[in-house]
C-alpha cells in the first residue's frame, strides 16, 4: 500500500480522498491555491503546499507545480479527483514517468474514452448503441451542418475534449446552426483548450442514466449499478439518485452488461463510469465514459455500501478487486442533492462569498460531504460548490422524507444557495412519482414561481 498520496484538487473531493487515506493509513500532501489557503482540505492533510495564485490555470492545472510538490513530499501516488487534471492523459503518463502512481485509468485509456469517435467505436463493437451523429471531430462548420440537416434537428453541438455541459449547445434548426457551431467551437477552446467538436442528435426527453464501474489490472471489472442524473440545468447535474426509478430490473441488467463490455473491451482499470440517455421507451445509447471518479459517487456507495475511493486507492496499489458481482446489491435508495453557492431566485446567478453561519443536518440516513465552515469564504475563481448532501433509506420515499426533513435543517446565511430549489423539488408530484427527464429543471422553473420557494433557514 501507499505510503503517501498528493491529492491533486481542492474542495469536497480533495478532503474525500484525503478521508479515504486516512483510513488506510496513508499520509497525505494538499496541493492548494492562494485562494483556498483557508480551505478544511489544507488544514486536514498531513502536509499541504501552495502551488500558485487563484485562477486554476496558473495553480491547479500547472501539471509542473504539482510535480514540483510531489517530489518535495516524496509522494508514492497522486488522486486527481474529479475536472482539473484527472482526464489528461499528459498528466496520467507524466506520473508514471516519474515513478508516481497515478489513481486512476492507464493513460492510453484516457486517451481513447476522452475521444469520442474512438469510444463511440468501441461501443459499437460490443454491440451497444450509440446516439446518431458524426463520425468523430468535425473541423468544417460546412460538413457538420450538411450532417445536422441530413440526421434531423434538434441536434447537440459538444466540446470533443469536454464534459459538464461546457462547450455544449443546442440547435433547433438550421437557421441557427453555424451561429451555435461557432460559439460551442468558442467555448470549448476556452474551458478546454481545445476548440473540436462533434455533432451528435437530440434524444427527446431521455434519462440521463450512468452506471459506476470498478476494475482491477487483472482484468476483472464489475458494476455498482445505475445512477439518474435526469436532473440538471445547463446540463449540469443538480439532483441525482440511485438506483433510478425508471429502469425495470431487466433493462438495468442489460444496461449494466452493456458497461462492462465497454470497459472490458478498453482495458479499462480503476473506478470510471459509463454514460446512457435512454427513452421513454427504454431504448438506450451509449454517450461517454468518464474516465474518473464522478461528484456524485456517494450515491453509489451509499446504495451499495461500496466504499468507490477506497477501492481506487487499492487498485491503483494493486489489489485485487475482492468483489464479485454477484456479490454487489442495491441495499438502499440513495439521493444526492448539490448545494451551490448560486440564487434560484436570480436564475441560479453565483453567490460567492463568506458564510457567517454554517449549520449541516445530521441523523440516521445523512451524509453531508463538505470543505466549508462557519468564516470560510466561497472563492469566485471555480465551481459554486458548497455541499453533497445525500440522504438515504430503505425505499426512495424514506429517501426523500429524509432529505426534505435534512434541507429543512441546513443552515447556511451569508450567501445564497440551492437549498429552496432543491427543497422545493423534493416536495414536486412529478419528482415523487419518479416522472422526471433531462428537461425537468426548465419545466419546474417554469411553473414554480420564486415567491414559491421556501428560504427559510437559508
Amino acid at each position: 500500500m501507499f505510503e503517501k498520496v498528493l491529492v491533486a484538487n481542492r474542495g469536497e473531493i480533495a478532503l474525500r480522498v484525503i478521508r479515504a487515506c486516512r483510513e488506510l493509513g496513508i499520509k497525505t500532501v494538499a496541493v492548494y491555491s492562494e485562494a483556498d489557503d483557508q480551505s478544511l482540505h489544507v488544514q486536514l492533510a498531513d502536509e499541504a503546499i501552495c502551488i500558485g495564485d487563484a485562477p486554476s490555470a496558473n495553480s491547479y492545472l500547472r501539471a509542473d507545480r504539482i510535480f514540483s510538490a510531489a517530489e518535495i513530499t516524496n509522494v508514492d501516488a497522486i488522486h486527481p479527483g474529479y475536472g482539473f487534471l484527472s482526464e489528461n492523459a499528459t498528466f496520467a503518463q507524466q506520473c508514471l514517468d516519474c515513478n508516481i502512481a497515478f489513481i486512476g485509468p492507464l493513460p492510453e485509456t484516457i486517451l481513447q474514452m476522452g475521444n469520442k469517435s474512438v469510444a463511440k467505436s468501441i461501443a459499437r463493437s460490443v454491440a451497444v448503441p450509440c446516439v446518431p451523429g458524426s463520425d468523430g471531430v468535425i473541423s468544417s462548420e460546412i460538413k457538420a451542418k450538411e450532417l445536422a440537416d441530413s440526421i434531423g434537428y434538434p441536434v447537440f453541438i459538444k466540446a470533443a475534449a469536454g464534459g459538464g455541459g461546457k462547450g455544449m449547445r443546442l440547435v433547433n434548426n438550421s437557421v441557427s446552426f453555424c451561429k451555435e457551431y461557432k460559439m460551442a467551437r468558442a467555448e470549448a477552446e476556452k474551458a478546454f483548450g481545445n476548440g473540436a467538436v462533434y455533432i451528435e442528435k437530440c434524444i427527446d426527453e431521455p434519462r440521463h442514466i450512468e452506471f459506476q464501474v470498478l476494475a482491477d489490472r487483472y482484468g476483472k471489472i464489475i458494476h455498482l449499478f445505475d445512477r439518474d442524473c435526469s436532473i440538471q440545468r445547463r446540463y449540469q447535474k443538480l439532483i441525482e439518485e440511485a438506483p433510478s426509478p425508471f429502469l425495470s430490473e431487466k433493462l438495468r441488467g442489460e444496461i449494466g452488461r452493456a458497461a462492462t463490455r465497454i470497459a472490458q473491451k478498453c482495458g479499462y482499470q480503476n473506478a470510471g463510469t459509463v454514460e446512457f440517455l435512454v427513452d421513454k421507451n427504454g431504448n438506450y445509447y451509449f454517450i461517454e465514459m468518464n474516465a474518473r471518479i464522478q461528484v456524485e459517487h456517494g450515491v453509489t456507495e451509499e446504495m451499495t455500501g461500496i466504499d468507490i475511493v477506497k477501492w481506487q486507492l487499492l487498485i491503483a496499489a494493486g489489489e485485487k478487486l475482492t468483489i464479485d458481482q454477484r456479490d454487489v446489491r442495491i441495499n438502499r435508495c440513495a439521493i444526492e442533492c448539490r448545494i451551490n453557492a448560486e440564487d434560484p431566485a436570480r436564475n441560479f446567478a453565483p453567490c460567492p462569498g463568506e458564510i457567517v453561519l454554517y449549520y449541516s443536518p445530521g441523523g440516521h440516513g445523512v451524509r453531508v460531504d463538505s470543505h466549508v465552515y462557519a468564516g470560510y469564504g466561497i472563492p469566485r475563481y471555480y465551481d459554486s460548490t458548497v455541499a453533497k448532501l445525500i440522504t438515504s433509506g430503505e425505499t426512495r420515499e424514506i429517501a426523500i422524507h429524509r432529505m426534505h426533513s435534512a434541507l429543512s435543517e441546513y443552515m447556511i446565511r451569508g450567501i445564497d444557495t440551492t437549498i429552496p430549489f432543491a427543497r422545493a423539488v423534493m416536495r414536486d408530484k412529478g419528482y415523487i412519482a419518479g416522472n422526471y427527464t433531462t428537461k425537468f429543471v426548465e419545466d419546474f422553473m417554469k411553473r414554480t414561481p420564486v415567491d414559491a420557494l421556501d428560504f427559510k433557514n437559508c
